[in-house]
């Protein structure tokens, strides 16, 4: 238990920052979970903005490390350049006769 008033005041600016910051990653863990199951290519852009937008702001408040949030950014475009692809068929030409 803290013994000074400033000590009992840092606990509870810890408790109500801790909950904010819990709030927040679960948002963005719910953003991201819209994007992994999106199956068309405009609802996986648009959730993907979505969740662009909240790890920057995540990344710039401390929240979330700014690299943590470049490397999610990258394999969740990735995944939705996938889904765009996987639908189109691939056009293979014949091989030439020698």
């Amino acid at each position: 238990m803290p013994q000074h008033k400033s000590a009992e005041k840092r606990v509870r600016q810890t408790e109500r920052r801790n909950k904010r910051n819990r709030a927040r990653k679960a948002d963005l863990k719910k953003l991201v979970k819209a994007v992994k199951a999106a199956t068309d290519k405009d609802g996986a852009e648009k959730a993907l903005k979505a969740v662009v937008q909240k790890l920057d702001r995540l990344s710039v408040k401390g929240i979330v490390h700014k690299n943590t949030a470049a490397n999610r950014k990258s394999k969740l475009a990735k995944m939705v350049n996938k889904i765009g692809k996987s639908v189109e068929p691939k056009a293979t030409e014949p091989k030439a006769a020698k």
